[in-house]
């Protein structure tokens, strides 16, 4: 754990399509000054493919801390501006999942992650990489990039993780099993799988999958669900919302540094919620790539 204090001065990036986003931009901004965070700037960013070069230019002009507000898309679409900078990374949970918030223990509401932005600490933290893309939380091929390619913006904005399951029985009707390849350069294994997930931690959709995966290991977990049953990829998603005992029954997990995955038929993979990649691919952990902020120990 870091011991040099959180800066004080930072710039606010913020989502405004993200769910919460427009209706949190000004509070977030009011919030953070009132802390004791001094913003060099603030921006809304209303058209989320800006969101990277909104970051570079913060991370350029030589902000000590650069504040990112929405989902998990939005983190992952972003931190790559940050690896190899002398910058650290400040969260707002504004999302639908928040899987990295959740990853990382801060606060989900606006408050609570304030005061860890404001009066937390460092942590150095590993990320995914998929090819040459840094991903912070999750990537998964399967039925989830189907889900997340076609998922109305509506319906995910205002029901959140309902709206993704309701969705999800929709897509599930026409989608089929895939052969799956996982090579870590000493073994190469096959299987049928319904669902890949590939984690930095320990959780995807808001849902905790691993008990191994996490931001600080230096390893990348890939956890596949095993078999040709879209029956028992849906148990596997209710064991493991519900954190049932036998909820690791139907999956097998792959702890290493890097791999190389491919299947039959090619699969679209989401990596942190948005559909970026196709197999084959190379999936890597980058160890220690970014300083975040996050609550301070006790």
């Amino acid at each position: 754990m870091e011991t040099n204090p959180l800066p004080k001065d930072a710039i606010l990036v913020v989502n405004a399509h993200s769910r919460s986003g427009q209706d949190s931009f000004a509070q977030a901004k009011d919030k953070l000054e009132a802390a004791g965070v001094r913003l060099i700037a603030a921006h809304a960013v209303e058209d989320p493919e800006q969101m990277a070069a909104t970051v570079r230019q913060a991370v350029e002009s030589g902000a000590p801390m650069v504040i990112v507000g929405g989902g998990d898309g939005s983190m992952s679409g972003t931190v790559d501006e940050l690896v190899g900078k002398n910058v650290v990374f400040g969260v707002l949970p504004l999302g639908t999942a928040n899987s990295f918030a959740r990853t990382l223990g801060l606060p989900l509401d606006l408050d609570g992650a304030v005061q860890a932005i404001a009066n937390g600490q460092r942590r150095r933290v590993d990320l995914g990489m998929i090819d040459r893309d840094y991903f912070v939380n999750a990537a998964s091929l399967g039925l989830s990039p189907m889900i997340g390619q076609t998922v109305p913006h509506k319906l995910k904005r205002y029901l959140g993780r309902i709206g993704y399951l309701l969705w999800a029985v929709k897509c599930s009707v026409g989608f089929r099993a895939f052969r799956l390849t996982i090579d870590d350069g000493v073994k190469e294994r096959r299987m049928w799988s319904t669902e890949v997930r590939i984690l930095n931690g320990p959780y995807h959709g808001g849902v905790e999958l691993s008990d191994h995966a996490d931001v600080d290991t230096g390893e990348i977990v890939v956890q596949a669900v095993v078999g040709r049953s879209k029956p028992r990829l849906a148990w596997d998603w209710y064991a493991k919302f519900f954190k049932l005992r036998d909820r690791d029954a139907h999956t097998q997990e792959f702890h290493g540094t890097c791999f190389k995955i491919d299947t039959k038929p090619r699969q679209r993979i989401s990596i942190d919620g948005e559909v970026l990649a196709k197999t084959p691919v190379t999936v890597k952990i980058a160890a220690g790539a970014v300083e975040v902020a996050v609550p301070r120990d006790g």
